[in-house]
C-alpha cells in the first residue's frame, strides 16, 4: 500500500542539521532505548509540509532522505517575533532565561523562548526553534494502512493500545 492522503503511516526518522548534529530522532539505539515508530495521518499537515510531499507514494520498507530548505521546513527566522512581553502574560510562576514557555496571544497561545528578563517584561523569541535551518531527514517507512473512520474524523492516529489522547 502506498502513502496517500488519509492513510495512517508509521515512520522512524532522524532529523539532523547542516552540521550533522542530530536534532530529533525516534529510532531506538538498541541499548534498551526502544522508541516506537511515530504514527501520523498523511495529508493533514501533521508533518513538516516539505517532508509530507516527499513521502507521498512511498511504501513500507522505503527509506527516504530529504533535505528541506527553511522555506519547506519551519520557515525563515522573523525578527518581528523577537519582542517584549509583560510577565503577566506567562502562565508560569517563574520565568527563566533560556526556558520555553507558553504565553497568551490574540487568538490563542504561542510557545516562545525567553532571551532576557527585565523588570516586568521578558524579551522573547517566538520563532520556531528550527526556523531558518536546513533540515536533513532520514525516514524509514515502517507501515502504511488505511486510517479508520474515527481517525479520519479526529485527524490523528489512535494508539493501538487504546491510550490515545482524545480531543472532543
Amino acid at each position: 500500500m502506498k502513502i496517500d492522503d488519509k492513510k495512517a503511516v508509521a515512520i522512524e526518522f532522524t532529523l539532523k542539521d547542516d552540521a550533522g548534529e542530530t536534532i530529533e530522532t525516534n529510532v531506538g539505539d538498541g541499548e534498551g532505548d526502544d522508541k516506537k515508530p511515530m504514527w501520523y495521518l498523511h495529508g493533514l499537515g501533521n508533518l513538516v509540509p516539505g517532508l509530507e510531499k516527499q513521502l507521498t507514494g512511498k511504501g513500507a520498507g522505503d527509506v527516504v532522505d530529504v533535505k528541506l530548505t527553511p522555506a519547506d521546513g519551519y520557515g525563515e527566522r522573523d525578527d518581528k517575533e523577537i519582542r517584549n512581553v509583560p510577565l503577566r502574560k506567562f502562565k508560569a510562576p517563574r520565568v527563566q532565561v533560556g526556558g520555553r514557555y507558553q504565553i497568551q496571544v490574540p487568538g490563542g497561545a504561542q510557545v516562545v523562548q525567553v532571551l532576557a528578563v527585565n523588570g516586568d517584561y521578558a524579551k522573547v523569541d517566538g520563532n520556531h526553534p528550527l526556523a531558518g535551518k536546513t533540515l536533513h531527514f532520514n525516514v524509514k517507512i515502517v507501515e502504511v494502512r488505511e486510517a479508520t473512520k474515527d481517525e479520519q474524523e479526529h485527524g490523528h492516529v489512535h494508539d493501538a493500545d487504546g491510550h490515545g489522547h482524545h480531543h472532543h
